[in-house]
């Protein structure tokens, strides 16, 4: 039997902090992860480069039942620090649009930053290794594993959520918290594409592969100002993935498709100049070729313009400034990014994420209540609840 201070479940970014800050601390920490390979979501994030985090980042940008529990460890452990560990590694990176930061090179910068982080404070890490009971003893937590039995005072778990699975995410967290009298907020995919019915799609599945840029997607009093690209399963891009973790079923959505213009305007204004002129034509100056002829046709009011009344434009102009759909899901964790819900906030104290009913067992990143918007924000949370939790345990 192996005994340590901390043993924390999950060697992803929150489960690697967390690690740094308890053996700085001289807590003896041991990781353990069923994977072969550490930090396996940082590696393929940000297309291979990593969206480390997001200079606006601010509580404004999570959702959870509690959006104030973000806040204590947002504040304690900012962007600012998060940018000091990784400039002390001389890691080279850039600022793309709405505040994201990247690595110039390779995401593998960061996981090599994390990991000899843990190696300089004297932290292990143990891989394939498989959690196959969880129970508390006295003055602590023992587990069973593939690999023996493991004590510790303090057990965090920082196994993220369900998405994405082939990267061998699992619901274990959830089973963890329920198991110690914790509850659940239910979990959903989050930052995901949106799936369109059979009659939906009929009209849409042929535009797959076109992109606007920007566009305006609205849910409710949410709306995102970022890119949309259509898909043959319905729709996806940032501006889409964003609104996902708004969305629910039976919502619609309200897409402006060409933002920057007044279509009403445009099209009255070409039924005076071009009265010749067939619909397609004139919205082909204004949106893709493809999905200019496509709602042209869906409208119904392919003629020329002077055939078309001024209801007829309305309808038309709706299409492309107000074009109102009702998904009827989403890809689901197969391709969300995220995991809304989870580990309810009311459980676990905001400055040191221990248990309320369990104490000595912790919560950190993912695997809780507080999801974040797409660019950088989700990282910056698994920095900061690693870190505030390895002040702790």
């Amino acid at each position: 039997m192996k005994r340590s201070d901390v043993i924390i479940i999950g060697a992803g970014a929150a489960g690697l902090m967390c690690a740094v800050e308890s053996a700085k601390r001289g807590r003896s920490t041991i990781v353990l992860d069923h994977a072969s390979a550490p930090a396996e979501k940082i590696r393929i994030s940000g297309g291979g480069r990593c969206n480390f985090t997001n200079i606006g980042c601010s509580p404004a940008n999570f959702l959870s039942q509690n959006p104030h529990f973000c806040k204590s460890a947002l504040k304690r452990y900012g962007v600012q620090d998060f940018i000091d560990l990784v400039n002390a590694h001389k890691i080279k990176w850039h600022e793309k649009t709405l505040g994201q930061l990247f690595c110039d090179d390779s995401a593998k910068q960061i996981i090599k930053m994390l990991l000899d982080e843990c190696d300089a404070a004297g932290a292990t890490i143990t891989l394939d290794t498989t959690i196959e009971q969880v129970e508390k003893i006295d003055g602590g937590y023992r587990l069973l594993t593939n690999r023996g039995s493991f004590e510790c005072e303090s057990l965090v778990i920082a196994t993220g959520g369900p998405s994405i699975p082939k990267m061998g995410a699992t619901g274990f967290g959830y089973e963890v918290a329920k198991q110690f009298g914790l509850n659940i907020i239910p979990p959903r995919a989050g930052l995901v594409p949106l799936t369109f019915d059979v009659d939906i799609l009929a009209q849409t599945k042929d535009l797959s592969g076109i992109g606007i840029d920007p566009a305006i997607v609205q849910c409710g009093k949410t709306k995102f100002n970022e890119a949309v690209l259509f898909t043959h399963k319905g729709i996806s891009g940032p501006a889409i993935l964003q609104i996902s973790s708004y969305w629910r079923g039976g919502d619609d959505i309200i897409i402006n498709l060409a933002l920057q213009h007044d279509m009403l305007a445009i099209l009255k204004d070409a039924r005076v100049n071009q009265p010749r002129k067939i619909l397609h034509n004139i919205l082909s100056d204004y949106l893709p070729q493809r999905l200019a002829e496509r709602i042209a046709e869906v409208s119904g009011f392919d003629q020329p313009m002077a055939d078309l009344s001024d209801k007829k434009l309305q309808a038309v102009a709706d299409r492309i400034n107000r074009w109102t759909v009702k998904p009827n899901g989403s890809e689901g964790y197969r391709t969300a990014e995220v995991a809304l819900g989870g580990v309810d906030t009311d459980e676990i104290s905001s400055k040191t994420f221990e248990a309320k009913k369990s104490p000595g067992l912790y919560f950190i990143g993912e695997v809780v209540d507080v999801t974040g918007w797409l660019g950088g924000y989700n990282f910056q949370w698994a920095w900061s609840s690693g870190w505030c939790c390895g002040q702790e345990v």
